[in-house]
């Protein structure tokens, strides 16, 4: 196991890397100046001071060994350029968090939900409560998440006037924002729980199970459960990163100071050093989250150890 991480993270290295080269020099190669629009009613000198500043008068190449350099050594994300003072780090720091909470919650309740909803599917295949999960799930799938929040925020905003429109103060503002990021959750856990519950019940050890007279209770929790929610560990690595970039739009429609509000400004207003350092954080996420589901994968099954040391 200590040799497999090892070389995970020297893979997870080279991988962020190279997501890192491949960002800084695409940003870099759309026409235009950033600084256009920030400083197109000042001197041309000035201009040129901005550029000074924020290293946009060196050569490329340039400008990316001096940011690798600041990143490795210092942990420098650089300034951002839209934002004129703020740090990348800092900015980080802040929202980060916000955004965690607010996905967090969505991927908790959607992920208990879902997976409750699948096992209750499968239990009662072809029977109305399968056909209630079933339209639960293609609506979670069908309907974007930004429509899903537009509805909820008519009717339980506008319409019904018993939640905020927007913000981010107290309980009451995350319940709209939160029930329209679960329903993506609350659609992928409830149709694999329900196909891999079908799947396991049908299993020759299963049906030894309940000819020995095991109680229900006790095959779906001791023997159905465990080896069901198995291949839902491989899609928890997508869904955590999904705590953070799932909430991009949602952020902006409910004027939440999340860090997925500043990554869609820094886009529109072309902030490099905001798009990068935002890149490199949701990246990391990735990476990290796929790595912490593998292990849990093999400290789960015993399979996949005895695999890995032969």
């Amino acid at each position: 196991m200590t040799r497999y991480i090892i070389n995970r993270l020297i893979m997870m290295a080279i991988t962020l890397f190279t997501v890192i080269f491949i960002t800084f020099f695409l940003m870099h190669s759309i026409p235009g100046n950033p600084l256009a629009s920030m400083a197109k009613n000042l001197p041309e000198q000035t201009l040129k001071n901005y550029e000074k500043k924020y290293g946009l008068d060196k050569p490329v190449g340039e400008q990316f060994v001096i940011f690798m350099k600041n990143l490795v050594t210092e942990g420098d994300l650089g300034e951002s350029i839209t934002y004129a003072g703020r740090s990348i780090t800092q900015t980080i720091k802040e929202t980060a968090p916000i955004s965690g909470q607010l996905g967090l919650s969505s991927l908790v309740i959607g992920t208990i939900s879902g997976v409750l909803l699948g096992i209750i599917a499968a239990l009662n295949r072809n029977r109305w409560p399968d056909y209630v999960v079933i339209f639960i799930a293609m609506i979670g799938v069908t309907i974007p998440v930004f429509v899903m929040a537009a509805l909820l925020q008519y009717v339980l905003a506008v319409k019904m006037q018993v939640l905020p429109t927007s913000g981010w103060n107290g309980i009451k503002t995350m319940i709209i924002p939160v029930i329209a990021m679960a329903f993506g959750p609350i659609a992928t856990y409830a149709r694999y729980t329900r196909s891999n519950v079908l799947e396991v019940m049908g299993q020759d050890y299963i049906l030894t199970a309940e000819a020995k007279g095991v109680s229900q209770f006790n095959i779906i929790t001791k023997h159905v459960m465990r080896n069901a929610m198995l291949p839902l560990i491989t899609i928890l690595g997508p869904q955590i990163a999904g705590v953070f970039t799932g909430s991009f739009i949602v952020e902006r429609m409910f004027a939440i100071p999340g860090l997925g509000f500043y990554f869609v400004n820094s886009i529109t207003a072309r902030d490099y050093t905001m798009i990068i350092g935002t890149t490199i954080f949701y990246a990391a996420l990735f990476i990290v989250s796929q790595l912490a589901v593998d292990i849990v994968y093999g400290l789960v099954d015993p399979r996949i150890r005895v695999g890995g040391r032969k």
